[in-house]
């Protein structure tokens, strides 16, 4: 099972999984969960993204994180090996049929307001039950712990996924690290050889 230090979170493949299945029911609800993950986001988060959040001009995706956590500018991704990663790829097919009546919501409702919380994890539990993950990954914050999983295990700076999450303090961060005995022995000799 993917957990590592009590964080459950997607594998690459489940992910692949859960977004070509979020493709397949709508747009909506790919891009939603694209977002999601690339950016780290909490569900309330995404729900909170408004259209003014998203400058597609600049490429970029202005985020105003809860729970004491950091404002962020962060670039829309562009995925050219894998076209289901691609966001802005996303983002333009959404915006190209979202309904124009609808305020200020990036992702609507089917009222055509913000989608709250609740209903993005109605979605997105569907999604993840279609994609055949077990219900224990069948909830939105997977793909925040996803990405922090994806990013520490290609040793990508503890600094730099801190700031793509959002957090204040790198000790949220550090919840993410864990590493076997092996793991450590390993990059200390590959450390050593590559140093002289």
């Amino acid at each position: 099972m993917a957990r590592d230090n009590g964080f459950v979170f997607l594998t690459e493949d489940e992910l692949l999984s859960v977004l070509r299945t979020a493709k397949a029911k709508s747009i909506r609800d790919w891009t939603m969960i694209l977002t999601t993950y690339s950016h780290g986001l909490r569900a309330a988060e995404t729900c909170g993204l408004k259209i003014t959040d998203l400058d597609m001009r600049g490429g970029v995706l202005s985020i105003q994180r809860l729970k004491g956590s950091l404002f962020t500018i962060q670039e829309l991704e562009r995925h050219r090996g894998i076209p289901l990663l691609d966001e802005v790829k996303a983002l333009k097919e959404w915006l190209a049929v979202r309904p124009t009546d609808c305020g200020d919501a990036l992702f609507t409702s089917q009222k055509g307001s913000h989608l709250t919380s609740t209903q993005f994890y109605r979605i997105f539990r569907q999604i993840a039950r279609n994609a055949g993950l077990p219900d224990h990954k069948s909830h939105p914050h997977v793909l925040k712990h996803a990405l922090a999983t994806h990013l520490v295990r290609r040793d990508v700076n503890l600094a730099k996924v801190q700031r793509a999450l959002g957090h204040r303090s790198i000790n949220s961060t550090m919840a993410y690290v864990g590493v076997s005995d092996q793991e450590a022995d390993a990059a200390r000799h590959n450390a050593l050889m590559n140093a002289f």
